[in-house]
């Protein structure tokens, strides 16, 4: 599992530095990229495994002020996809939108809204059932884990 990941300060994409917009990139795209060139080819050496790169909903849509994490969401997707074309049958990589969590990431963007959606060990009781059933046949399927947040 993927899930490295930083975001910008909330600010236009023209007033974001190029070292911020270096830094997200390095650590969400690039990080993710040298993740899966690590512990993929045991993974093909062995036909099997399944590798999930964790996007966000702002990797499938955008906000304002947060373009730079956008731009790197909507990336690894693509890289996803990509991947899963490359893998041998009976592996899997899937782009997954984990649905919104309540975390300091998440607070810097939303403030005292976040509260309204799971912590992390709320979110872990559905997503680990979920993600256990992830197979070969899920592979290049975008997938968002079933959470309910503020609205329901």
């Amino acid at each position: 599992m993927n899930n490295a990941g930083i975001i910008n300060r909330n600010a236009p994409l023209w007033e974001i530095e190029a070292t911020e917009f270096s830094d997200v990139v390095d650590v969400n795209l690039k990080g993710t990229a040298n993740i899966i060139r690590h512990f993929v080819p045991a993974m093909v050496k062995n036909k099997s495994g399944g590798i999930v790169n964790f996007i966000s909903g702002w990797g499938r849509s955008t906000a304002a002020e947060v373009a730079p994490y956008c731009a790197t969401k909507w990336a690894i997707e693509g890289l996803t996809q990509a991947l899963a074309q490359e893998l041998p049958p009976g592996m899997a990589t899937v782009p997954l939108n984990p649905g919104i969590i309540d975390t300091g990431m998440l607070r810097s963007c939303f403030g005292g809204l976040a509260s309204g959606y799971p912590a992390p060990p709320e979110w872990a009781k559905i997503a680990v059932p979920f993600l256990l059933k992830l197979g070969a046949s899920d592979n290049g399927r975008p997938l968002t884990v079933p959470i309910r947040g503020a609205n329901g």
